[in-house]
């Protein structure tokens, strides 16, 4: 299936909330000695509006890491299909040897997440799912797995168009 080219959505519209994931301490050996900076991964969305966008930054201090990581996720927002209080169907999402499993849950249920998999599902706005994160602990595969398994969320209209259904029939 070919890459179907994805419409950038403005972040200016939205009432973006920003969650640090995780701060790396990272160092680049030269001639000199060690330099040492900080890398960021961020998660940001707007849980009313139901988009989600994730990103990194790198600096010399974490304020500027994280301030960096912001700027980037806000670039790469995503609009995610829900229903009311949980996700349409069961999906696997995939990154490198990162697996998430997206399961819907009833009303109520809340969010049954880890770490990386809870700062997405919480910025995309989604109350009630069960996830599995399986393979990689890695947060950076973790975070796009599961970016990449909301992704694959589908709603009733979509479906039945690629179906040639009518909306009624698609259950």
């Amino acid at each position: 299936m070919a890459a179907t080219p994805k419409k950038r959505i403005d972040a200016a519209g939205y009432n973006i909330k920003e969650q640090v994931v995780s701060i790396n301490r990272v160092t680049k050996v030269v001639k000199g000695g060690k330099n040492l900076s900080f890398s960021a991964l961020v998660v940001v969305g707007d849980p009313n509006a139901k988009v989600v966008g994730f990103g990194t930054g790198k600096a010399k201090e974490v304020p500027s890491a994280i301030k960096k990581g912001i700027e980037a996720a806000k670039k790469n927002l995503r609009k995610v299909n829900v229903l009311e209080t949980t996700i349409a169907h069961r999906v696997l999402g995939r990154f490198g040897s990162g697996l998430v499993l997206l399961k819907p849950a009833p009303a109520g249920t809340g969010v049954i997440a880890g770490g990386p998999v809870r700062a997405v599902i919480e910025s995309a706005g989604i109350p009630n799912v069960l996830t599995k994160s399986i393979g990689s602990h890695n947060p950076h595969n973790v975070v796009k797995a599961t970016i990449d398994a909301l992704e694959q969320l589908r709603d009733r209209a979509a479906v039945a168009d690629m179906r040639g259904l009518p909306q009624e029939k698609v259950i």
